[in-house]
């Protein structure tokens, strides 16, 4: 039996394998993130801003989505979280100039997206902002499930990994191997509700082999893409998470043999059998694959 979220997911999808915070109170980065090969941008009023800097960041975010200067680049704008002395404000100017989606770090619990999604509401957020939630403590692991279900304005969960390990108190260490149960968890919320999840960052931008092994591994786990600390990671993490073309062969003659052997009972593609789940799961890599490429047969 296939996914009951699938159909809608594939139709829907947009693609976002690299996903770069730039400090929304640096006009250079700004200017830069105009011409980098990203799927989406967060433009971040949070933790790579100044407390002096924070009022300057905002009508720099603001003044960014308003523009249409990012192209087929999702832009996004990370406000600073509930209870800090810019949420309120952040919220309500983030609202008005309508980026693609709001951004909220440590979102722990469904009634914390529900406040969220009426004070977007209450704020005169356009219908297309979207809410993603950042999921970065141990209580939200435990009820990622109920964030992500809590509202359809919800799409996207965030593993803001680097505050789950501080609140674990354990270590980054390869494999990632003390975070394993937490992505584990907000993997099978966003499946199980029908979300978008992105992994969260890499903090050593000198270590090209590490940060290429970790989007694998988080490719490999089941994670739509990888959110990043600098433009230079932004090329390795789109081809990594992007279907390879042996993969986009391999699911167009899977998907031709399955047409060929309609009514057969039995479909048979380079001697192993095929089901409707393999049929699933080839249709989402070529529409994934042609997302990316916008069509083209060889992106």
């Amino acid at each position: 039996m296939g996914d009951p979220h699938g159909s809608q997911e594939q139709a829907a999808y947009r693609p976002r394998r690299s996903v770069l915070y730039m400090p929304a109170s640096n006009e250079r980065a700004l200017e830069k993130a105009k011409s980098l090969p990203v799927d989406a941008l967060i433009l971040d009023l949070e933790d790579a801003v100044a407390p002096d800097a924070k009022v300057e960041a905002r009508e720099n975010a603001c003044a960014a989505a308003r523009s249409g200067d990012y192209g087929r680049r999702e832009v996004t704008i990370r406000v600073n979280g509930s209870g800090t002395q810019w949420h309120e404000d952040d919220l309500r100017a983030v609202c008005a100039a309508g980026p693609d989606a709001v951004v909220v770090p440590k979102v722990g619990s469904a009634d914390e997206v529900r406040r969220l999604v009426g004070a977007m509401e209450a704020a005169g957020a356009p219908a297309h902002t979207e809410l993603w939630a950042m999921v970065e403590t141990p209580r939200a692991m435990l009820h990622c499930e109920e964030i992500a279900a809590a509202s359809d304005r919800l799409t996207v969960l965030v593993m803001g990994t680097n505050d789950l390990a501080k609140e674990l108190r354990a270590e980054h260490v390869p494999g990632r191997q003390p975070l394993l149960a937490g992505l584990g968890l907000c993997l099978l919320a966003a499946r199980a509700t029908g979300k978008a999840i992105l992994d969260g960052v890499y903090n050593d931008v000198r270590d090209a082999d590490g940060f290429a092994a970790e989007c694998r591994q988080g490719r490999e786990l089941g994670f739509d893409g990888k959110t990043l600390v600098h433009p230079g990671q932004v090329e390795a993490c789109n081809e990594v998470f992007a279907p390879s073309p042996e993969a986009v062969e391999e699911a167009r003659g899977l998907l031709a043999a399955w047409e060929a052997g309609a009514g057969a009972g039995v479909v048979v593609h380079r001697g192993r059998m095929v089901e409707a789940l393999h049929v699933d799961t080839a249709s989402r890599v070529l529409a994934v694959h042609e997302a990316i490429t916008g069509g083209a047969s060889n992106g």
